[in-house]
């Protein structure tokens, strides 16, 4: 196999936030005697589009990947058909993060591996033989793109298109030589990932005026880029400018960006693309390099005439995730919940999960960490974790420390990490486990895991704890202060450390869950000694998170647990039963009420509409979660499109329709179904594809009973475990289901 190795530029220089440097064509011809199929194989620094013979084959936006190049360069494999005769390969080379001066923020325009994209390819017949190389043969030349900028957005001036550059027996005589350059020193790997498609299309709600231009409102957040239709002068320059949020008229911009010391730049470029018309007719126009979270685009440079519905088009884009569960029932609140977390977890998942998909897009690991069971019971993202695991465990530091960010360019190890970020490390691997039964991501893990406890021990304080790194993480502050950071820390270690000893033990390296298992118990003995009052039973820090992780994690005993648990209760009434807390605290406190037998106040405090709540963010207009539980007596905006918050979804699936996959974490193939009959639903329903197929739960009142369908796939165990308080009509005991459709009639015993 002849793998892509000989990387190519098209020029030296490179784009800046003050000096445009446009993509460029490659061009290369291949001539064969007969027609055939041939593997092509293309690795990139940046992103690509690639052209066969003019047209065009690319497998997903922003391909081929995202990564730090010093650690993995990735390459996209084609299988192609070729002609008999001259064949042309044809590709436009963006900055991706090869060059992102639009990161400045974390350090990217500093990166080290920083250059203009470069390409390696190689054509390779069926037989093995080489057709083509990138070693010679490529010749290149500017094309329409002026600039592209991941975060920033595209300028294009259709005026500089070069017609059938693409196709055979066009003049390249003009055209430059490709410069031979140096490899990058990753590892070169193919780009084993769902791609980046289209989801779907969606048309604007409404177009107003505001001043010289025109608001585009389509309705709802999402992710993607838009398509400009447009029959356009010569010349003419169109801007589009992409936003969540208005005011006074306009787009707002200051929670898409940061109003930091270059805000009067920035505000004028972020979020922008630029299309310059050709004037030949009707231009269509989307974006190659880059996409945008919005819910608002402001159109400049258009005519009164020209501002109809069709000339902009959402498209929305994401990784390929699939559907593999979801939720419904008879509460709207709590279906629109469930509806904008999903739609937060795909639009920030663009090869890897990110944080948001307008102000960062960086692969913050804490938001990742805390919405991926969620993601796993709703979608299919298993085969891009895997991908990411790997660019995980090659940004460790020698000392086992993890960034905040991946990839990176080496911003986030000295702010935005921490345990409680850093447990994507092993957060990851687990969740699939349960989910899906993959064990590779845990022995590729394996070494990168023992480091990384091995550092953790390094950072402890005299009494054995931590608090190194980032703590509750948008906490609500009504009643009570963020949770101690010693707390959250501290626990989480413990976590990390068991977790790990978990899945050690699931491949067999019984030598290293000794280890890690014993990392664990220090942890825990060190929370219990110096963060547990002995007496009271109170946590440190007397607040909703700090009590809910620690009844979450295991760190009561048994006979302790209730009364730790009447200090919970104390603090959300306390709160007059409102959330008071941050993300980690999120993460946990539903699971725990409704394990002592508190579903329906879980599902108050969820779906209650006044302030602070999901429910409210869904009174306010929310169409997908955003970063914090703000009130909005201020004028400040946090993102509006943010994933963190999304285990709610997870709740919804496991507690109300009661699908618990793997209850007892050694066997993905079983499920036991034990559903919350919350007092206040009518109705509930749902449904996830297990590694066996599909298992449905749903489950409605007629009078005084409950009637509980649940279809079971062919080779699952699955078991029904009604809650207390309820018990089978006929009076038998609940047992073992068969595959397919089980129904049972409930009552609530007197």
């Amino acid at each position: 196999m002849h793998l892509p190795k000989h990387f190519i530029q098209a020029t030296l220089a490179y784009n800046t936030l003050e000096t445009q440097v446009p993509a460029y064509y490659f061009r290369r011809c291949v001539t064969v005697e007969a027609g055939t199929t041939a593997r092509l194989r293309v690795a990139v620094c940046g992103f690509y589009e690639l052209f066969l013979n003019g047209e065009r084959i690319t497998r997903g936006l922003l391909s081929p990947y995202i990564s730090n190049p010093d650690d993995m360069v990735y390459y996209d494999e084609y299988t192609v058909s070729l002609t008999s005769g001259e064949n042309v390969l044809g590709l436009i080379l963006g900055n991706g993060f090869q060059n992102n001066p639009g990161g400045y923020i974390w350090d990217f325009d500093k990166a080290a591996f920083r250059s203009a994209p470069k390409l390696a390819l190689t054509l390779e017949a069926d037989d093995g033989t080489l057709l083509a190389d990138s070693g010679s043969g490529f010749c290149v030349a500017p094309s329409h793109i002026v600039s592209d900028d991941y975060r920033f957005g595209e300028h294009v001036d259709a005026r500089l298109a070069i017609p059938g550059w693409s196709l055979p027996g066009f003049d390249d005589t003009e055209w430059q030589k490709a410069i031979p350059v140096q490899a990058p020193k990753g590892e070169l790997r193919v780009a084993d990932v769902e791609p980046i498609i289209k989801e779907r299309e969606i048309a604007p709600i409404s177009i107003t005026k505001s001043g010289d231009g025109y608001i585009y409102d389509f309705g709802e957040s999402n992710a993607g880029i838009c398509r400009l239709r447009v029959k356009g002068t010569a010349g003419q320059k169109i801007e589009l400018r992409h936003a969540d949020a208005t005011k006074d008229g306009d787009i707002r911009m200051d929670h898409v960006w940061f109003v930091r010391e270059h805000w009067e730049r920035d505000r004028h470029i972020v979020h922008l693309d630029t299309y310059i018309c050709a004037g030949d007719g009707e231009e269509i126009y989307e974006p190659s390099f880059t996409y945008h979270g919005f819910r608002y685009v402001r159109v400049d440079g258009i005519t009164e005439e020209q501002a109809t519905p069709e000339l902009l088009t959402y498209l929305v884009y994401h990784t390929d995730l699939g559907d593999r569960g979801n939720f419904a029932c008879s509460d709207d609140v709590a279906n629109k919940i469930q509806d904008i977390t999903r739609r937060s977890i795909v639009s920030n998942f663009h090869h890897f999960p990110t944080d948001c998909p307008q102000r960062e897009k960086n692969g913050w690991t804490a938001d990742a960490a805390l919405s991926c069971e969620a993601a796993l019971l709703n979608f299919a993202p298993e085969r891009n974790y895997r991908e990411w695991q790997r660019n995980i465990c090659k940004a460790q530091s020698e000392q086992g420390s993890l960034p905040g960010i991946v990839p990176t360019g080496g911003w986030g190890f000295a702010w935005g990490n921490g345990p409680a970020w850093d447990c994507i490390l092993v957060y990851l691997p687990y969740f699939t486990y349960l989910y899906r039964g993959e064990t590779a991501m845990i022995r590729d893990s394996a070494k990168a895991f023992l480091k990384y406890l091995a550092y953790l021990r390094t950072r402890v304080d005299e009494r054995g704890l931590l608090a190194i790194g980032l703590g509750d993480w948008c906490h609500i502050d009504i009643v009570f202060p963020e949770c101690p950071l010693v707390l959250t820390d501290s626990v989480i270690s413990m976590d990390i450390a068991y977790k790990m000893a978990f899945l050690l033990d699931e491949v067999g390296l019984a030598e290293e869950v000794a280890y890690a298992r014993s990392e664990g118990d220090r942890y825990r003995a060190a929370i219990r000694a110096h963060l547990i009052d002995q007496k009271s039973l109170i946590a440190h820090g007397a607040c909703q998170t700090a009590q809910a992780m620690c009844l979450f994690y295991g760190l009561y005993e048994a006979d302790e647990e209730e009364a730790a648990f009447e200090e919970l209760l104390n603090f959300i009434h306390k709160a007059e039963d409102h959330m008071d807390l941050g993300v980690l605290g999120a993460r946990v406190i539903f699971h725990v009420l409704d394990r002592f037998g508190y579903s329906d106040l879980a599902w108050r405090v969820i779906t209650r509409t006044d302030y602070p709540s999901y429910g409210n963010w869904v009174a306010r207009g929310a169409t997908t979660l955003w970063e914090s539980f703000f009130s909005g007596k201020s004028d400040g905006l946090p993102s509006l499109n943010h994933h963190f918050w999304g285990d709610v979804s997870a709740w919804f699936i496991k507690t109300v329709a009661g699908i618990r996959v793997n209850p007892t974490r050694h066997d993905p193939h079983t499920v036991t179904i034990s559903p919350a009959f919350i007092r206040d639903l009518d109705h509930a329903s749902a449904y996830h594809d297990t590694v066996d197929g599909r298992v449905s739960v749903s489950w409605k009142r007629e009078g005084e009973e409950i009637v509980l369908t649940a279809t079971i796939p062919e080779n699952a165990i699955a078991r029904l475990d009604l809650r207390d308080g309820y018990t089978l009509a006929d009076g038998s005991a609940p047992t073992n289901l068969k595959q397919g459709v089980n129904t049972f009639r409930i009552v609530k015993e007197k």
